[in-house]
């Protein structure tokens, strides 16, 4: 007969007790989790899926996070661009309600003053950052966007600013003569034939287009030659009424005509020449009235249109283009026939970003959804933004004398053209063409990120089913676990405390 003691007992009690509190263990730790396994090889055949799973839900949750980025970039901008519109709006609505024409002691009206800190406004505006980027940089987002109004009005020690390239840019266009003719030549007349030429050939002054004539007797030709020259030749007197017309484009593009009329008046009326007793006589009147009508143009319109091509030149290429000088010493600006290109060497480069071939809204791309990419990248140099940036420069930068009796008619004609180009001309770009482009970004990312959730939720779905435990379960095996642990413990320890003459039966005296 063999007895089993308590020692060996106690030693299955304890292995079973080593037991339990390890799954007692393994479950609280899944309770804690919520997971089945900590490992994929905890998962056995279904290792693989989960795999698979996990990096789905890894890259979605990323194209999410892409998503919710790229949305706040693209709301600051849409906030920026509204408030350039706005900016834009102002200064038309200032140029429209401008009173009296006073000048300050800089020469410069109210509206002008005004346009200054709007220049500055605008300019703040465009190196707005979003985190540490600069969203109007293009693909250079770590580089500022624009350069200080300061540096770009008035230079930057050997580099020249806006005000100093357009005095060069006038000086070339009103050419060497006083009062000037806008690079016209308009000689004596000679006999009954009154001609006119440009001084070169030259994007500066005045060009001669065309000329139109209904002056009885006479023989008009031109423009021809190089450089270009219109002549006419009276052969005889032409009848009061009569009229002829000079077609002139300005250095902005712009046209302007000089109709000429003769009358029988002595002295004539503005833009009138007198008939003389000889065709000679004549002649000579509609030279002098010819002079007289190209030297007030070119102290009104001229000056205007000067300024809006310097503009042109400086803020919508690149590089800028600067008048090259004819050489010297000094530099001569009024006889220049070319332009050349600004260097970072001689002239300030208003926009800093990048300005590569790359179309702006390409130079920022994201992909915020499994097959959603959406491009939101900008420029500064964009149309709609550099032309804000030039007019409201260029009103900012022009100066007038109080001495000069067509200050105030050039000033008009400076205000008309930026009231115009602000309003936005058909077929260029409009701050709402890049809001709108942003829209449809906008857009996209919202669609992204609901189907991101979706798709989230229906991966952890999965994940869940997979590795996933029942907490309610759990609960109520980890407190069996507990009760069991507990009764063996209490019976493992009462085993213990036993020995062999617990077996033996009591010996009798």
């Amino acid at each position: 007969m063999s007895i089993t003691g308590p020692g060996s007992i106690t030693a299955a009690n304890l292995l079973a007790q080593n037991n339990m509190t390890n799954q007692l263990n393994t479950l609280s730790e899944e309770l804690g989790t919520g997971q089945a396994a900590q490992t994929y090889s905890g998962l056995g055949s279904q290792a693989g899926v989960a795999l698979a799973l996990n990096a789905q839900l890894s890259a979605i949750n990323g194209y999410s996070s892409t998503a919710s980025n790229v949305g706040t970039t693209l709301s600051i901008a849409q906030s920026v661009l509204s408030q350039l519109g706005s900016v834009g709006s102002a200064v038309q609505q200032s140029i429209e309600q401008q009173g009296a024409f006073t000048l300050d002691n800089n020469g410069q009206t109210t509206t002008q003053e005004t346009a200054a800190s709007q220049l500055d406004q605008i300019l703040s505006l465009l190196n707005t950052q979003v985190g540490s980027n600069y969203i109007f940089s293009g693909s250079a987002t770590t580089q500022p966007s624009v350069a200080s109004a300061s540096d770009i009005l008035n230079g930057n020690g050997a580099q020249a600013g806006f005000i100093q390239v357009m005095a060069n840019r006038l000086q070339a266009d009103e050419g060497p003569d006083n009062p000037p003719l806008g690079r016209l030549v308009i000689p004596a007349a000679s006999g009954s034939t009154v001609s006119v030429s440009q001084d070169s050939v030259s994007p500066f002054g005045f060009q001669l287009t065309g000329v139109n004539s209904s002056l009885t007797g006479a023989t008009v030709t031109g423009p021809s030659g190089t450089p270009p020259s219109i002549s006419v030749d009276l052969g005889s007197n032409p009848n009061a009424g009569d009229s002829i017309a000079f077609n002139l484009t300005l250095p902005d593009g712009s046209s302007q005509t000089i109709t000429l009329q003769a009358t029988t008046a002595s002295p004539p009326g503005t833009n009138q020449f007198t008939i003389g007793a000889t065709p000679d006589d004549t002649a000579t009147n509609l030279q002098a009235a010819l002079t007289s009508a190209v030297q007030s143009l070119a102290q009104t319109a001229l000056p205007a249109a000067s300024a809006m091509a310097a503009a042109n030149d400086f803020f919508n290429s690149d590089p800028p283009q600067v008048v090259e000088p004819s050489p010297g010493p000094p530099p001569d600006y009024a006889t220049a026939t070319s332009l050349e290109n600004g260097t970072t060497a001689n002239t300030v480069f208003w926009y800093t970003g990048e300005n590569g071939s790359t179309p702006a809204l390409q130079t920022a791309t994201a992909q915020v959804g499994p097959s959603m990419t959406i491009a939101y990248g900008m420029r500064a140099t964009e149309p709609a933004l550099s032309t804000l940036v030039a007019n409201v420069a260029v009103l900012a930068a022009a100066t007038y004398s109080a001495s000069n009796p067509n200050a105030q008619a050039s000033y008009q004609a400076l205000s008309q053209d930026v009231t115009a180009n602000l309003a936005g001309q058909s077929g260029t770009q409009s701050i709402s063409d890049i809001e709108a482009d942003l829209a449809n970004a906008q857009t996209t990312v919202t669609n992204a990120t609901t189907m991101n959730t979706q798709t989230q939720t229906t991966l952890q779905d999965m994940m869940q089913n997979i590795d996933g435990v029942n907490q309610t379960q759990i609960g109520e095996d980890i407190l069996t676990l507990q009760n069991n642990l507990s009764a063996s413990m209490s019976v493992t320890a009462r085993l213990a405390q036993m020995s062999l003459v617990n077996y033996l039966a009591p010996v009798s005296g």
